[in-house]
């Protein structure tokens, strides 16, 4: 097996919204002993804002290595990259654009490292989709910005996950009233695609099932409350399955799905848009919940929640979703190791699982 496997990842973290609890939740993550042991956390941003933060929350201090480059990191402490020249004026809880300035800036700066390998995974607080918008940043949010910055050509999946729950999105940051007009056999299929590949390998599931969701209430009722179920989504399925044998199943009307719980018999979920996922994801799973860009060459999580504005400086803000955020990047980064070795030599693996008294193959035999 690679030695990447069992290295402690560097794992760079974003310090988002310097206006929000991003930062807050980013120092409670990183700061428990079992954390080090785990990886080598490397914070983008500015130590100004960061001590700002520290202060306002109360929050106990421990020792983090300030560099100006994650060319000079420590593996023994917690780092500080400072790639913000500007100074920064924070106003816990109020939105800005400097705010969003600042929270592009370690954004760039940390992709730039990830791509040139001097960090391992991404992992970014949340922004404001509003004022991070600039000349440089145009995209719905940070996900499309990936797309764009490391997808090498690749198309990103929006996948909300926890341990047993796994929401995939056909479309994402999109006005409702586009939502219809956005979807197609090829684009349902895409998703699915690329749903089935990285449940696959980023997470270690073989024969994967997913269950797509309807658009309509009720799934349409054969027509009567909308067609796109029976003209887009339903063939959608049926040529995922006959074409290239993907196992989805539906469609399933949303409500009745996830209030009956049957996404239990499923591996993960297609939602046709971003609220018909994310509602109910963050309903069962708000405080674990865990954003992942799939289908690209890197790794990025994120925490499930937005920038809290209203709890900003006040100490009381859950750090658990972005301690997921960082256990799942490491997870994910390490399941491809493996994934990818045994696509390289397939053989070994099969007797590995499926056990030397369980092979069904007669070597012996010549053709």
């Amino acid at each position: 097996m690679s030695d990447n496997n069992n290295k402690r990842l560097k794992v760079g973290i974003t310090i988002g919204d310097t206006n929000g609890i991003g930062i807050e939740v980013a120092l409670k993550a990183i700061s428990v002993p079992e954390m080090m042991e785990m990886c080598i956390p490397v914070i983008y941003g500015s130590s100004k804002v960061v001590s700002y933060h520290r202060n306002a929350c109360s929050l106990p201090g421990f020792q983090i290595n300030h560099s100006k480059s994650a060319e000079h990191i420590r593996d023994n402490m917690p780092n500080l990259v400072e790639c913000i020249d500007q100074e920064i004026k924070v106003e816990l809880g109020h939105p800005s654009k400097q705010a969003g300035l600042a929270s592009f800036t370690a954004l760039e700066a940390a992709v730039r490292d990830l791509k040139a390998g001097r960090i391992d995974v991404l992992v970014t607080a949340p922004i404001s989709k509003d004022n991070i918008q600039s000349e440089q940043f145009h995209f719905p949010g940070q996900t499309e910005y990936l797309e764009s910055a490391a997808g090498e050509g690749n198309k990103a999946l929006m996948i909300l996950c926890t341990s047993c729950l796994r929401v995939a999105l056909v479309t994402t940051h999109m006005p409702l009233s586009q939502v219809s007009e956005a979807l197609s056999i090829e684009a349902i299929r895409e998703k699915l695609r690329l749903f089935n590949a990285s449940l696959k390998r980023d997470f270690n599931i073989d024969g994967p099932r997913i269950a797509v969701l309807s658009l309509n209430p009720h799934a349409g009722e054969n027509g009567i409350l909308g067609t796109e179920e029976r003209d887009i989504i339903m063939p959608a399925i049926q040529q995922s399955l006959d074409e290239e044998g993907i196992q989805s199943f539906g469609p399933y009307a949303s409500d009745g799905f996830f209030g009956a719980r049957h996404y239990r018999r499923f591996d993960g979920a297609l939602a046709m848009y971003h609220d018909q996922g994310l509602a109910p994801f963050k309903t069962i799973a708000m405080d674990e919940g865990v954003n992942f860009t799939a289908g690209l060459p890197i790794v990025r999580t994120s925490p499930d929640h937005g920038t809290g504005y209203d709890i900003a400086g006040q100490g009381i803000a859950n750090e658990t979703s972005m301690r997921h955020a960082i256990y799942t990047a490491i997870d994910i980064y390490r399941n491809r190791i493996r994934y990818d070795e045994a696509k390289q030599n397939p053989l070994p693996k099969l007797f590995q699982d499926r056990g030397r008294d369980n092979v069904k193959l007669d070597l012996t035999k010549g053709e």
